[in-house]
């Protein structure tokens, strides 16, 4: 794809800047003994809650979960900042935040243990990061600044 060069920056930026937010998420999950989601995951809302309930009641489907997520925010992260298969990256990620947002929907009268950054009706930052995410599998950055360009195929 040929962008203008405004435009390169602007998809390099938004790409590095998410992939630091997954890969920060990740990493401090990693490096915190004993971190868990469980009382996230017990605060749930909405019409997946049993859901995320029974994986915070199970305690190996738990302990998998945990993994699973401090090492795809993780690498989802670490693959964004670098330019390495942006596809498979941008589609993980926004599976991640789908999940985040189904756990705690941003709906009127839910109200959870943890604080938010602000009021939301609908469109939390998830959301917005679903769509910049989006932006990304669609708009390519890799072959601007990114390892995947030596790759025909990592995109």
């Amino acid at each position: 794809m040929n962008y203008s060069k405004g435009q390169a920056v602007a998809l390099l930026i938004l790409r590095i800047s998410i992939g630091w937010h997954f890969l920060y998420e990740g990493a401090s999950k990693l490096l915190t003994p004993g971190w868990s989601s469980r009382s996230y995951l017990l605060d749930s809302k909405g019409f997946l809650s049993g859901f995320f309930a029974w994986i915070a009641n199970n305690e190996a489907v738990l302990k998998t979960a945990d993994l699973l997520n401090a090492w795809g925010l993780t690498l989802i992260g670490l693959a964004l900042v670098l330019g390495l298969f942006n596809r498979l990256a941008t589609m993980a990620g926004i599976f991640l935040l789908l999940l985040y947002y189904l756990s705690h929907p941003a709906w009127i009268g839910l109200e959870y243990l943890f604080p938010s950054e602000g009021n939301y009706f609908i469109v939390n930052k998830n959301v917005v990061e679903i769509f910049a995410l989006l932006i990304l599998f669609y708009f390519p950055s890799v072959h601007v600044l990114g390892l995947g360009r030596f790759f025909k195929k990592s995109d």
